[in-house]
């Protein structure tokens, strides 16, 4: 995942209340591949495979002020998308028994989520109450110049490696 820390300002008191990745340790983040390998087959060999795809691909700059929705989830959308298309491009063409989302939707929509709701009827209030935080707030600018592999072997999501872009 490429972290955004840049958007804990605004989106953490959001994600901490309504997405129950937040509260499981996963930061603001823009996914590249979820799931991927469980932890026991995270090794050395697949550190350094990993390191090779990201240091050929290089750092870039992201813009985050456009909301968007899925059913259950209020999010931001990165401009451009290119680039998380191409991370994810280079893990899934080198690991392809690892679809993302393993396969469930047709599309791969990088965001960073706000909120994620098993009743998503709220969504609405939610949407409100994060435009008027958001008031002069956006866009959140950041540079993703690494990826992060999260594991969760101790019950809660942590960075296991880093990987450096274009280095």
């Amino acid at each position: 995942m490429a972290l955004i820390p840049e958007a804990e300002g605004l989106v953490k008191s959001f994600r901490d209340r309504f997405d129950p990745s937040a509260a499981k340790g996963v930061p603001a983040h823009i996914t590249i591949l979820f799931p991927f390998k469980p932890p026991l087959e995270l090794t050395p060999v697949v550190d350094e495979v990993l390191r090779g795809l990201f240091s050929a691909s290089p750092s870039f700059k992201v813009s985050l002020s456009r909301l968007g929705r899925f059913p259950d989830a209020l999010y931001l959308s990165p401009e451009p998308e290119e680039p998380f298309h191409r991370l994810t491009r280079l893990v899934t063409e080198r690991f392809p028994e690892h679809e993302p989302y393993e396969g469930e939707f047709a599309q791969n929509i990088p965001h960073l989520t706000i909120a994620q709701l098993p009743e998503p009827d709220h969504l609405d209030d939610i949407t409100v109450d994060f435009q008027r935080a958001a008031h002069g707030r956006l866009p959140i600018r950041a540079t993703v110049d690494e990826v992060a592999l999260m594991d969760n072997t101790t019950g809660l999501w942590q960075v296991r490696s880093r990987f450096r872009l274009g280095a």
